[in-house]
């Protein structure tokens, strides 16, 4: 019996450390040293100048001291390459390329996708390339390469890449998306429709792309329509002003000015006093009204500064701002609170936590209600 509670005890500490170990915060210090916070410590990664780091919630992708590629994941930093690389690198994959040779590291594992790439996109589930070989657009999904659409004449990049879904054209010019290994018809638009809501400036249709939803205004219905579990609904008569396509719902702006959310059937009217300064993003929508700003977030609109700010972040569930002091703040858990009031401070957001860079490269960390420091 004693054994028995021995292993079950092992076990849920093994499922509590692994949560623990989940996401990273990687920044380069004063002497360009990459250093990460995890876990309520801070951590020297390199002990030697890194450069070009990008990073994401869980990991970062950089160039030692000799130009190599290094990639650190939270449990171990690994040489990727010596060879000279481009890369990019989204919140769970990172993507290089080598004289044509391109490839994926997801979880631990290098996949080969072409040795003929000549252009590609990395998102939190995607890897979207062009195989020049095959002339074709091609998607990395699921841990596996997915042909598109041949392209015989011109060959593009596809312009609407979410986090999970992609936009292209087909050889006939139609559009389709893909989204969880399934292929949608979305339409042929080969007109131009210059001035109507929602083209560029040569008349051309546009997209916003979030993660399971899109949403356009369709010149032909005159109606704004959204992408939501694999089906198109009309979910506005009329074309609409502005739309942006987040997690799971869109936001958008009517012909009368007023600021909607929209996820699964339901329109949540959030401002009818023009709405300024909007942004949607993840699981947010922050806009500026009257010079409030404000945020709604799991159903709840909260009013989280008396003034327009110079600038703010959005990801996941975490709005980050310049404060009235010029200092950062944040909008987090439903509430806001003060990170410093240290002028020319940088900051960025990973997973659940927000990093905050003072000018002497100085790190604090807010997670779970405290503050980091380094």
């Amino acid at each position: 019996m004693n054994s028995m509670k021995i292993k079950i005890a092992l076990v849920f500490l093994g499922f509590y450390l692994n949560s623990l170990a989940q996401g990273i915060v990687p920044f380069m210090d004063f002497n360009n040293f990459l250093s990460s916070y995890e876990n309520g410590f801070f951590r020297q990664i390199e002990i030697q100048p890194i450069s070009n780091l990008k990073t994401g919630d869980e990991l970062a992708a950089y160039l030692d001291l000799r130009g190599n590629l290094r990639l650190y994941d939270g449990k171990e930093r690994r040489d990727i390459t010596l060879l000279n690389a481009t890369y990019e690198v989204s919140d769970h994959i990172l993507a290089y390329m080598i004289a044509g040779g391109l490839k994926a590291w997801v979880d631990g594992k290098n996949f080969n996708l072409t040795s003929f790439a000549s252009e590609y996109a990395v998102k939190d589930s995607l890897v979207v390339f062009l195989d020049g070989r095959t002339r074709s657009t091609n998607v990395f999904w699921n841990k596996q390469s997915i042909m598109l659409a041949n392209i015989f004449d011109k060959l593009e990049m596809p312009e609407f890449i979410g986090d999970n879904l992609v936009i292209y054209k087909d050889a006939s010019q139609t559009y389709n998306v893909f989204w969880k290994g399934r292929n949608y018809e979305i339409g042929l638009f080969n007109q131009e429709f210059k001035g109507f809501p929602g083209t560029d400036g040569r008349g051309q249709i546009t997209f916003s792309v979030g993660c399971d939803v899109f949403c356009f205004n369709d010149p032909f219905t005159q109606s704004f329509v959204v992408f939501e579990d694999g089906e198109m609904k009309d979910i506005e008569s009329l074309p609409v002003q502005k739309f942006m396509a987040a997690r799971g719902f869109v936001a958008y702006e009517d012909i009368n000015g007023n600021l909607w959310h929209y996820r699964k059937g339901v329109k949540t009217p959030l401002s009818n006093f023009g709405a300024t300064k909007w942004m949607a993003k993840d699981d947010l929508v922050t806009w500026v009204e009257n010079s409030y700003f404000f945020a709604y977030s799991d159903g709840v609109k909260t009013e989280v500064a008396n003034y327009s700010p110079q600038d703010f972040q959005l990801k996941n569930n975490i709005l980050a701002f310049r404060n009235i002091l010029g200092g950062v703040d944040a909008f987090v858990d439903g509430k806001v609170v003060n990170i410093t009031n240290q002028l020319d401070s940088e900051y960025m957001i990973f997973g659940n936590k927000v990093l905050t860079l003072l000018p002497n490269k100085s790190a604090i960390v807010y997670e779970n209600g405290t503050k980091y420091s380094n």
